[in-house]
């Protein structure tokens, strides 16, 4: 099982990539491992406290556990070495540069959320690689066509 945010790699450049281990209770420990797990609009935030919290991720209620005050969104503290939190720290203070989670994926059993740091993209620039992406497309198309022939 592996959740890809293909939002992030389209509206973000990411320079850096972490690994970090999250915070689940049981029923979403079940629930991420069946891929009921949505990380668009999602976002790494550091507190005061050095701590890195997952906000907005949406975790689906797992159906077969009582779902009484479940909230999907809430904010899950994410497990980092101080050193690699301090290190993430230091790289993203000062510049126009965030925090964003890239995927989801299990690692012997374990839940893992790759955060990377990024850089946002302006508009030109999305609009630039959807207009690469059609060529190449268009390319390619064109190859398989002159093959066959």
């Amino acid at each position: 099982m592996k959740t890809v945010n293909r939002k992030a790699r389209f509206n973000y450049q990411i320079l850096e990539t972490f690994q970090a281990g999250v915070v689940l209770t049981g029923p979403e420990v079940k629930s991420v491992k069946q891929g009921q797990i949505s990380l668009n609009d999602s976002y790494v935030k550091i507190d005061e406290n050095n701590e890195a919290w997952l906000v907005n991720a949406h975790i689906h209620p797992y159906k077969f556990a009582p779902n009484v005050s479940y909230d999907p969104t809430r904010r899950r503290k994410l497990l980092l070495h101080k050193k690699e939190l301090l290190s993430v720290q230091k790289k993203i203070e000062g510049r126009n540069l965030t925090l964003v989670p890239t995927s989801c994926y299990t690692n012997r059993g374990k839940i893992k959320i790759e955060i990377g740091i990024a850089k946002g993209k302006k508009t030109w620039q999305k609009k630039e690689q959807i207009r690469r992406r059609d060529l190449d497309r268009e390319a390619e198309r064109d190859l398989k066509g002159d093959v066959k022939i």
